[in-house]
């Protein structure tokens, strides 16, 4: 007797639908039914509306604020697993809670972990997201984590710019890595911006090691929150004589008076994924949707298929 791979369905949280839309059609099936239901203290129920049993599920949400997108999400991981899901794969664009990776201080949590044990608890069987904040978060999982790279998306758009005298920067000596891996695709020189700061998103001080002179600028990031490192960032190196300053940000956060920040800065274009959805329109900002990537990957996932190829970085 042959053996089939059981089907494949999408079903997203409820602020999550404007990307699994997109991701669903790529894919080529039509996103899955899920209500939710709510009581008027506040608490939900979701509730998918088709059967699930023996099949792969893929939940689309990504957990950014405020923290009911995460409790959609293991709520789901739930109750999927009590509908005989046979595989849950929760794909999750953004990944939050990701700055908490570790103890920075005495007596605080590291959030990231605990966020990987809820999802595990509640019954997830396979993680997929995309630019981490620390590489090591998935290492926090006893289950498989396909962590792709939004570099595989963002390289090409760099190259159609067909920029002369290009410097990838990195914002802060953390992302010198990720920078790096783009210099190498890009065959360009590399700068790194050392900050230090007064409390969290507050700049104190801001030097450039390397020189950006003549150049071509882009800073690459894995989110940006209020603004206020690539724009500092920005207006140190048109001052130190850079052509230009663009930005590339996985995650658009957005927190804040960051539009603000954006469009008074001297930053020329800031490119960022859809893992997070726009807040408002902004002439600065324009989005690279990661849809297409996370079909392709979830394919192969389906398919029990390699997926090395999209490991770009």
């Amino acid at each position: 007797m042959s053996y089939k791979e059981p089907e494949a369905k999408i079903f997203a949280c409820s602020q999550s639908v404007y990307l699994a839309e997109k991701i669903a059609q790529s894919y080529g099936v039509p996103l899955g039914k899920v209500t939710f239901s709510k009581y008027s203290d506040g608490e939900f129920q979701p509730s998918f509306e088709e059967s699930i049993r023996g099949l792969r599920v893929f939940l689309v949400c990504s957990t950014f604020p405020s923290s009911d997108n995460l409790m959609e999400l293991l709520l789901m991981i739930d109750a999927a697993k009590r509908a005989s899901a046979r595989h849950i794969t929760a794909v999750i664009p953004y990944f939050g809670w990701a700055r908490q990776d570790r103890k920075d201080k005495p007596r605080v949590p590291i959030g990231a972990k605990l966020v990987a044990k809820l999802l595990e608890a509640a019954g997830a069987t396979r993680i997929m997201t995309m630019d981490l904040h620390a590489d090591q978060i998935q290492g926090f999982f006893e289950k498989p984590v396909d962590h792709l790279f939004a570099s595989t998306i963002f390289l090409p758009y760099v190259k159609s710019l067909n920029l002369d005298s290009l410097t990838i920067a990195s914002p802060d000596m953390g992302g010198s890595k990720r920078a790096y891996a783009y210099s190498k695709f890009l065959e360009s020189d590399v700068v790194v911006c050392y900050k230090q700061r007064k409390k969290a998103n507050v700049i104190d001080t801001m030097e450039l090691i390397g020189d950006v002179k003549g150049r071509n600028v882009i800073l690459v990031d894995d989110m940006i929150d209020t603004g206020g490192t690539l724009a500092k960032a920005a207006d140190v190196m048109m001052e130190r004589g850079a052509l230009s300053v663009r930005a590339i940000c996985t995650h658009p956060i957005l927190s804040g008076e960051a539009y603000e920040k954006i469009e008074n800065s001297q930053l020329l274009e800031l490119i960022v994924t859809d893992s997070i959805p726009l807040k408002k329109e902004s002439s600065k900002i324009k989005v690279v949707s990661c849809a297409d990537l996370f079909a392709e990957v979830m394919h192969m996932v389906q398919n029990n298929n390699s997926i090395s190829g999209k490991f770009l970085m």
